[in-house]
C-alpha cells in the first residue's frame, strides 16, 4: 500500500504542474471482488486523445526535462500485483 500511496502522490504533484487547483482522488475497496480502485481527477490542462491513447506505454512523456514516461505505467503495475 505503502508504493501505491507514493504513486498516488506523484500523480498529485504532476497535477499541480499542469496547472490543477483541484485534485480529487477516490479510493474505492470491493473486499468481494479482491478489487481496489483508485481515481485521480483534477482540473488540470489535461491529455490530449494522442496523450490518453499512449498514457500506459512506458517512456511516453510530454515533458522535456527529467521526466522518462515510466510514473502511470508503474502505478499501474504496482496495482496490478
Amino acid at each position: 500500500m505503502r508504493e501505491l500511496s507514493l504513486h498516488i502522490l506523484d500523480a498529485m504533484e504532476n497535477s499541480l504542474e499542469a496547472g490543477a487547483t483541484l485534485i480529487e482522488v477516490t479510493i474505492v475497496e470491493d473486499l468481494a471482488a479482491d478489487w481496489l480502485t483508485i481515481t485521480i481527477r483534477d482540473n488540470g490542462r489535461g491529455m490530449s486523445e494522442a496523450q490518453l491513447a499512449r498514457v500506459f506505454d512506458s517512456f511516453s512523456t510530454t515533458r522535456s526535462t527529467r521526466h522518462v514516461g515510466l510514473g502511470i505505467p508503474l502505478f499501474k503495475a504496482a496495482a496490478e500485483r
